[in-house]
């Protein structure tokens, strides 16, 4: 049988509901000062309520179990009544934006309206007020450490463990200090990445707040030594964020060297072909509005607190947008390469794991779906051709040459063969790679291809990634894995011989492949394409709207 609903929880809900219809600029009573006797009878009718009444509102009611946890097994002090704790954290909900998150999502208004009734409330809705801001601090420290989705329920192609926080750890941490900010600051993201993004969105904020910067015309390409009536708007728009001058000697409408210089560092950062030209593509990209910018950056924030919390010591970092391989190593970049990673249509996905090998002079085991679809039209038309790169047919233990294989018999759904390529220059893994054994078939790889990696945007495999410097690289692994006797020589015997080598890590070493379009760097925030569509998924998600895959 179901209890009424007393009273003071209608009077309370019918509170908030006004609240809800006014913008509380702050909190006009930050605390409630009451008596040892007080807060007793507030403490027992909040273990009452959270034992008793089935009609508790919904942000206590989804958090009952966690709440009697803290107030009653383990016998916990009020947080936020008798305690500047609670217009701090208002004042947190607030200006969520600071956090990369969005004011509307949280009760900030209403939870200040309460505080400033307080004084003239029952002690059962003070309870209340004390349960609704112990909800609202659950669920902002939720979203600040492990982020506000599952990923794979945003993007199918992010493959990513489901992460959580103990919610009576968070309520036990709060208890123990008097600022809720150290508490806050501890549940988000430590690692140096999140940190400067966080820095970076208030200077972007900041920005916004002084107008962002102008946008510049349309028009012909410009090229150095140009003049042009769209200098000046070119100038303005750089002076905000590349350093150009915001007045230029001489002729003001000369696109002069030092302007060429903000242009090139510019296109640095948002991964243009740095050439001092500014045409289509480095016009777009300038005439983002900062708005924009900002979002990206939420974005990138909102992905690092779905990574896990211990990245490793050591690890290597992929960021399949900024199409750019990262070492770390305690918390220093070691290492910095291109890479080239998987065609819009057949994406990299997103997910973490070890590499746990290295494959010198690899064989390549073409996919089934890829040498049915690709290479069997090759193998019918000219096996010789197909044999004279390297290709062989394998069934079972036997090796067959290709070109005695009668492929008019074999079609795409009845492909009986794994086809491979052999170790050697022309073989499309080049000569390593790194294995981190996972359920896409995604590795690290050299490659024969070069040409593909001075190019400002370098989506083209088939889902793996590309090296720019892989033997470099294996040097480095190798040595982090607990393997040192690896020596560059004795990798480059190895591939000399063309002979298959595997060698395993004693220690597996942590990759995290990852996709940010904002990240910073010592020159600034750095901003790329969103080559797949997923921070687009992210925004329809935030707007509560769902985007086919």
């Amino acid at each position: 049988m179901h209890h009424r609903c007393p009273d003071p929880i209608r009077r309370l809900l019918l509170a908030l509901l006004v609240a809800l219809a006014f913008v509380v600029p702050s909190v006009a009573q930050d605390r409630v000062d009451l008596s040892p006797r007080d807060l007793a009878v507030v403490r027992i009718n909040i273990i009452d309520l959270l034992a008793n009444e089935p009609r508790l509102p919904l942000p206590i009611k989804q958090r009952r179990d966690v709440l009697r946890t803290y107030y009653e097994a383990q016998n916990g002090d009020l947080l936020w009544l008798n305690s500047a704790r609670a217009a701090v954290m208002v004042s947190r909900l607030v200006n969520a934006t600071d956090d990369g998150l969005n004011p509307d999502d949280y009760p900030g208004q209403q939870l200040a309206s309460l505080m400033a009734a307080a004084g003239e409330t029952d002690k059962r809705s003070l309870a209340i007020i004390e349960l609704y801001f112990s909800a609202a601090f659950l669920e902002y420290a939720s979203d600040l450490k492990v982020g506000r989705f599952l990923p794979n329920k945003i993007d199918p192609n992010f493959f990513l463990a489901p992460r959580s926080i103990d919610e009576a750890a968070a309520l036990a941490g709060v208890s123990k200090v008097a600022d809720v900010e150290t508490v806050l600051h501890a549940w988000e993201p430590q690692n140096a990445e999140y940190q400067a993004l966080r820095k970076a969105l208030d200077d972007y904020h900041a920005l916004a707040v002084l107008g962002g910067w102008g946008k510049v015309p349309l028009g012909d390409t410009l090229k150095p030594g140009m003049t042009d009536p769209r200098i000046p708007a070119l100038r303005a728009r750089l002076a905000v964020t590349d350093g150009a001058a915001v007045a230029a000697p001489g002729e003001p409408e000369l696109y002069d060297e030092a302007l060429v210089e903000a242009v090139k560092r510019f296109q640095a950062r948002h991964g243009l072909d740095v050439d001092g030209v500014v045409g289509p593509a480095s016009l777009v990209a300038m005439n983002v509005s900062i708005e924009d910018r900002i979002e990206s950056i939420d974005f990138a924030m909102e992905r690092w607190r779905w990574m896990p919390d211990d990245l490793g010591r050591q690890y290597i970092i992929v960021n399949i947008a900024g199409f750019e391989l990262r070492r770390i190593a305690d918390g220093e970049i070691k290492e910095k390469m291109a890479v080239v990673v998987g065609k819009p249509y057949s994406r990299t996905p997103v997910f973490s794991d070890a590499i746990r090998y290295l494959e010198f002079n690899p064989y390549w085991n073409v996919p089934a779906g890829l040498a049915a679809k690709e290479e069997l039209p090759k193998l019918q038309s000219n096996p010789a051709a197909v044999a004279a790169a390297g290709f062989e047919a394998v069934r079972g233990k036997e090796v067959y040459d290709v070109r005695q294989v009668d492929w008019a018999q074999v079609t795409p759904s009845r492909f009986p063969f794994q086809l491979r390529q052999k170790p050697g220059e022309n073989n499309a893994l080049g000569r390593v790679k790194f294995m981190f054994p996972n359920s896409h078939d995604v590795y690290l790889h050299d490659t024969p291809s070069r040409s593909l990696f001075g190019r400002a945007e370098r989506a083209f495999s088939h889902g793996c990634i590309r090296l720019s410097r892989p033997l470099e690289l294996a040097d480095q692994v190798l040595i982090a894995g607990g393997v040192p006797d690896w020596s560059d020589a004795r990798i480059d015997s190895v591939v000399a011989s063309q002979k298959n080598t595997v060698v395993n890590l004693k220690t597996p070493l942590p990759i995290h492949i990852t996709y940010l379009t904002a990240w910073v760097e010592a020159d600034g925030v750095h901003f790329s394409s969103d080559i797949y569509g997923h921070d687009e998924k992210l925004l329809a998600a935030l707007d509560g709207k769902s985007l086919a895959w």
